[in-house]
């Protein structure tokens, strides 16, 4: 069954895997090949045996002290290894001597044991026979005669309490016995459930496995689906890589390019602008000079009214005449240059649409993704019918895969055991029922012997009478003397036989737990199993001779026993590799190539991109010619730098009106008023303008010298630029487009790649989960003969054991305690005078015969 399983997974393994090495692996995106689908499975391979644990507890720590020695590793392998009885002197031999020595050594606590319960199953007999001769012989308290002492009394309760207590250690023995004995048949009963949930898993284990095979093969239609989109989308994938690359250094040129389009348009407005500016200018600062003429020619006259010359207002109206020259204007547009050629030829620039031009080299450029589209659109193509190749191939393949059969084969002898385990079940339970009859029979004579002590305790205690005489004792007083004496005989008629059982159940099942349950637990016999030439001295390695034929092949059964044990794939756990050359099946690794070449040989031509023609360059070369640079930018910046009039007329006219109120009231007063109202209005109808006039060329013309500053320069750099992109567009593209393109390959080969890896991760780790192997072999191993059968065994003896060493206490004082129970036939008598208290001390005393004197 096995090796069909091994092959099985093989098969299938080699229609799903290959061996691919790139030599560059982008991080492609990510595939969701989903879960592969699995069971649950039902068996939980560990045991809990509930209350009767503690007992088992008891009964390990009681073993380690019998055998405290770690597992002998190599002793068991020098054992297994060396041949005994081949030869007469093989015995005799010194390394066999050792060994046998060495074993000796370890088993010196089971020999010990066993020795003394030996010793006890051949001497007990012997004792009960000799004390039975020594009894009928009057002798070992067989005369019924019982002599009086002081601390009769005492003796008495202390036989009474140790009996008692002795009697109370048997039961708690004989009951642990009964319980070992009842859980291991209720778990013979129990285990039929178990047998069939580990037969339901290793079902679900082969049914599974198809359905784990027909995902893993159609999650490569994932692969291609993804495959084909990116394909499907070589524009915005290929194309714009391209496009990304290329970009580096064709978007800053036609950036500057278009940038330099819109600082023609920018020369143009600032030229207008200082053209109207200018022309404003000249023609309010010729009024505003008229104006404020006027301005100081009425007011000189109002100044020379007899009026100033009155003594309060003479140096007030001095200090008005005085300010009056400062009423003129400042600055003097008249002389500006005009910028008329200039703006002339930037109209004849803008008569072309540089901006335009510039617009047409991005749409050109931004054409990059389809004319990678229409330039690949063969090749693209082929590479498609390659992937659709692929997946027909690996479906005709899985269906030449013979899976059905072997898992039918396997089905059918998987059915075949279980049906055997089903009909040989009644007859396990059919046997158990024996052993467990037996087992209850011999808890039944330690049980028989208890009651006989109890109920010599309970009549002896209850019908003892301290006044009456030992030959006078009442009937339940005897009784109990005889019940006791009746528990002594059957423990001589049952204990050696009771010891026979203990010590060959103590030596089997001790053994069993040391050495085979506590090194399954810690994997220590997986080791041993594992030692090279043990199972076979001409195999290294056992596992592997069996499976695959060849020894030499590190497999192991520890190896193997945890990879299952955690739920692993049987093909990493068995090692199936070196049984089946994947790559021989299918070998995708080899379209991948082909899928590479193709991709390789796609050849994309991006010389119809014109980022700017000549009609572009030469209207930049027009733009540097155009004469901005020789403006006198410096005599408009001196004027604009001055105020507009000498003094600001609001504060001239403030003061003059302040200056106003500190002469007399009357006509003066109102006169100097009313120009200083004048004043400001004309400083808001004529003044204000021209400042904003002033502003907006002084914006223009700092804008035209930042404009012109080596303008030339600037030209030839954005015609560089343009150069520069368009010759690496014509001449260059092609090592762009051969690294974008290497990159898209290995991005395409990329989810090939993650198939493959997800497919050998989901072989390693959730194919054929062999957690059902590892789970017959706990429910084998660890629960059936560890746990039910020793545990219970082990468990079985120590009770029943102890019992049977605690009757040997229990006899003693049965035989002591019974004297005062029973009736005497003879007694002593003291002197009631000397001796203070009642009895006979003679047969015949003052001639007077005992009555009751009699032999028994």
């Amino acid at each position: 069954m096995a090796v069909e399983l091994c092959l099985l997974l093989l098969l299938f393994c080699g229609s799903t895997i290959s061996e691919v090495q790139p030599i560059y692996k982008p991080p492609p995106g990510t595939l969701d090949f989903g879960f592969v689908p699995a069971k649950t499975y039902d068996t939980g391979a560990y045991h809990e045996p509930g209350p009767i644990g503690i007992l088992f507890k008891i009964v390990h720590a009681f073993l380690y002290l019998v055998q405290p020695n770690s597992f002998p590793q190599d002793l068991i392998r020098k054992l297994a290894q060396q041949k005994f009885g081949n030869t007469q002197g093989d015995y005799q031999k010194p390394e066999n001597v050792v060994l046998t020595l060495q074993a000796i050594y370890y088993e010196i606590g089971f020999i010990v044991s066993a020795a003394l319960g030996l010793l006890f199953i051949l001497l007990l007999p012997l004792v009960g026979l000799c004390f039975c001769m020594c009894r009928c012989c009057d002798n070992c308290g067989g005369e019924m005669h019982q002599r009086q002492k002081k601390n009769a009394d005492c003796q008495r309760s202390c036989f009474a309490t140790f009996l008692f207590v002795a009697s109370l250690i048997i039961s708690v023995g004989v009951l642990c016995a009964y319980a070992a004995n009842q859980h291991l048949t209720n778990q013979v009963r129990g285990a039929k459930k178990l047998v069939n949930s580990n037969f339901k898993d290793l079902k679900i284990f082969l049914n599974d496995t198809p359905a784990q095979i027909d995902y893993l093969v159609s999650q490569y239609n994932t692969t291609k689906d993804k495959a084909l989109s990116d394909l499907n989308n070589v524009g915005p994938l290929l194309g714009s890589r391209v496009q990304e690359q290329l970009g580096k250094e064709v978007r800053p040129a036609l950036d500057a390019a278009l940038t330099m389009a819109g600082a023609i348009r920018e020369t143009k407005e600032a030229l207008e602008n200082v053209s109207v500016s200018v022309e404003v200018l000249q023609e309010g600062t010729e009024r505003l000079h008229a104006n404020l003429t006027d301005v100081k020619m009425h007011l000189s006259n109002t100044l020379n009214d007899s009026a100033c010359s009155a003594a309060q207002a003479a140096s007030t109206c001095n200090i008005i005449r005085n300010s009056l020259n400062q009423l003129n204007i400042n600055a003097n547009f008249s002389g500006l240059p005009g910028v008329s050629s200039q703006l002339a030829k930037v109209n004849d620039v803008l008569k072309i649409d540089l901006s335009s031009l510039v617009q047409k080299g991005y749409a050109a450029f931004n054409d990059t993704p389809d004319l990678v589209v229409n330039q690949t659109r063969n090749i693209l193509s082929d590479i498609k019918n390659v992937l659709e190749s692929i997946g027909s191939n690996i479906t005709t393949f899985t269906k030449t895969l013979p899976v059905q059969k072997i898992l039918a084969d396997l089905t059918i002898y998987l059915t075949q055991s279980e049906a055997y385990v089903q009909d040989y079940f009644p007859v396990v339970e059919q046997y158990d029922f024996y052993r467990w009859l037996g087992c209850l029979i011999l808890c039944c004579m330690v049980v028989l012997i208890l009651v006989f002590y109890y109920l010599g305790l309970l009549c002896g205690t209850c019908g003892y009478d301290k006044h009456a005489s030992p030959t006078t004792r009442g009937c339940i007083s005897n009784t109990g003397g005889n019940f006791l004496m009746a528990g002594v005989g059957f423990s001589f008629l049952f204990s050696w036989v009771l010891m026979i059982v203990v010590a060959l159940t103590f030596v089997t099942g001790g053994n069993v737990e040391k050495l085979v349950c506590e090194p399954f637990e810690d994997k220590t016999l997986f080791k041993v199993l594992d030692t090279p030439y043990l199972l076979n001295q001409h195999w290294k390695n056992y596992l592997s001779g069996i499976l695959f034929k060849n020894p030499n092949i590190n497999l192991t059964f520890e190896k193997v026993y945890s990879d299952c044990k955690e739920n692993k794939g049987i093909y990493t756990s068995l090692h199936l590799e070196h049984l089946f050359n994947i790559n021989e099946f299918l070998n995708i690794s080899m379209y991948t190539e082909d899928v590479a070449l193709k991709i390789e040989h796609i050849q994309i031509n991006l010389s119809k991109i014109i980022l700017l023609d000549e009609i572009g360059k030469e209207n930049l070369l027009n733009f540097s010619s155009s004469g901005i640079e020789g403006i006198n930018f410096a005599a408009y910046l001196t004027e604009i730098n001055k105020s507009v009039t000498k003094v600001d007329l609001l504060s001239f006219a403030n003061d003059l009106e302040a200056r106003a109120d500190q002469l007399p009231k009357g006509a003066l007063e109102n006169a100097l008023k009313g120009h200083a109202n004048n004043i400001r209005m004309i400083h808001n109808q004529q003044v204000v303008p021209l400042e904003q006039a002033m502003s907006t060329l002084n914006q223009s013309v700092r804008l035209l010298k930042r404009t012109s500053s080596e303008l030339m320069v600037k030209v030839k750099n954005v015609i560089s630029a343009v150069n520069a992109a368009q010759l690496l567009i014509n001449n260059n593209a092609s090592q762009v487009i051969v690294q974008e393109t290497k990159k898209y390959m290995d991005t395409i080969v990329g989810y090939f790649e993650q198939y493959i890896e997800w497919v050998k991760e989901s072989i390693a780790m959730e194919v054929a989960a062999c957690k059902p192997i590892a789970n017959v072999i706990d429910t084998a191993v660890d629960i059936f003969l560890c746990s039910y059968i020793t545990d219970s065994v082990n468990t079985f003896w120590f009770g029943l054991g102890g019992s049977s060493i605690f009757l040997i206490p229990a006899i003693i004082f049965a035989v002591k305690l019974s004297k005062y129970y029973r009736r005497m036939d003879t007694e002593d008598v003291y002197d009631d005078m000397e001796n203070g208290n009642n009895g006979y001390h003679k047969e015949l005393l003052y001639g007077i015969h005992n009555p009751v004197f009699t032999r028994w």
